[in-house]
C-alpha cells in the first residue's frame, strides 16, 4: 500500500516551512496520509514531562514535538524539519502551555538521518543542535536514551500538543496519554502488514477512541524513566488500530554517532539496501 505525505508548511511570511504532518487513511480523493496528535488524553499536571519541547516558527506557532537528551540535543522526527528553515525555528522548553515558554532556544543545526524516507515512512528520526546550551530547572530536564529493548506490557506515556480532534487546532495545554507497547509482529498484523511499518519503529494502542493525532508529531513516548520513541504516523485519528513512532533504541548508535560528530549513518532500516 502506498502512501502520500502531506506537508503542511508553516512560518513567517511564508519563508519558514516545517514539515508537521504525517496522516495515514482514504481521503476523498483516494490518496492516503499520515499523521499524529493525541486524542482521548488529559491536560498534564504542571511540570509532568520536563523533556518536552514545543517546535516553533519565531510567529510563536506550534508545529511539533520533541525531547531534550542533553543541554545542546533535542529530539523530533525528520518530516518535521524537512525543508526547514533553521534561523526562524525555536524549540521552547519548560513549559505545559506552549504559548508560555520557559525558555526559548535557536537551532545551529539540524541533522536528519541520512536514509530518512528511503524507503518511505522509514528513519523518520532528526537531532536539532542548539546554539546555546538549556538551562536546566525543575520544569527543564533531560531524557536518557532506552538501554533495553521493549517488552510486551510495558506502559507508555505520550505527551504533545496534538489536536484533540481530527483536523483540529493544537491545545495550549500540554496533553497526558497512558498507552501499551504493541510488539512488532502483533503491531503489522493489526496493520495488515503495512511495508511502512518495519523493525525501525514501535507501536502503540490503548483503545478506539485514544491516541496520537496532529501537531504530535515528533513528540516524545516514555517507558520505564526512558525515551522510547517520536512520533511518526498513525491512522487518523484514534480509529482502533496501533500508533506508528520511531524506535529510539534502534537508533541508538545514529544517536550518539551525530553527537560526537560521527557523520557515519548507522541503524538504518533493514529494508533498505
Amino acid at each position: 500500500m502506498s502512501a502520500v505525505v502531506l506537508l503542511i508548511l508553516l512560518g513567517l511570511s511564508g519563508l519558514v516551512s516545517i514539515t508537521a504532518i504525517r496522516i495515514k487513511g482514504n481521503s476523498t480523493d483516494g490518496r492516503f496520509y499520515k499523521d499524529q496528535r493525541i486524542i482521548g488524553g488529559q491536560a498534564a499536571e504542571d511540570g509532568f514531562a520536563p523533556y518536552q519541547i514545543s517546535l516553533q516558527g519565531i510567529s510563536g506557532a506550534h508545529s511539533c514535538g520533541g525531547a531534550i537528551i542533553n543541554e545542546t540535543f533535542v529530539l523530533t522526527a525528520a518530516h518535521c524539519v524537512e525543508n526547514a528553515f533553521i534561523p526562524w525555528l525555536v524549540v521552547v522548553t519548560g513549559t505545559n502551555k506552549y504559548n508560555q515558554p520557559g525558555g526559548r532556544y535557536f537551532l545551529k543545526a539540524i541533522h536528519i538521518h541520512c536514509n530518512y524516507d528511503n524507503p518511505e515512512m522509514h528513519n523518520d528520526i532528526a537531532l536539532l543542535e542548539l546554539v546555546e546550551p538549556i538551562a536546566w530547572d525543575e520544569r527543564t530536564q533531560p531524557i536518557p536514551l532506552p538501554l533495553v529493548p521493549m517488552q510486551p506490557g510495558d506502559e507508555v506515556i505520550l505527551t504533545g500538543w496534538g489536536s484533540t480532534v481530527l483536523w483540529g487546532t493544537s491545545p495550549i495545554d500540554l496533553q497526558v496519554l497512558y498507552l501499551q507497547y504493541v510488539p512488532h509482529r502483533e503491531c503489522k498484523a493489526l496493520l495488515s502488514n503495512d511495508e511502512d511499518c518495519d523493525v525501525g519503529h514501535i507501536c502503540t494502542f490503548s483503545r478506539l477512541g485514544e491516541g496520537a493525532c496532529h501537531g504530535d508529531s515528533g513528540g516524545p513516548l516514555v517507558s520505564n524513566g526512558y525515551l522510547v520513541g517520536l512520533v511518526n504516523w498513525g491512522w487518523p485519528c484514534a480509529t482502533g488500530v496501533p500508533d506508528v513512532h520511531a524506535s529510539v533504541y534502534f537508533y541508538r548508535d545514529w544517536i550518539r554517532n551525530v553527537m560526537s560528530g560521527n557523520s557515519k549513518c548507522t541503524g538504518f532500516s533493514s529494508n533498505q539496501s
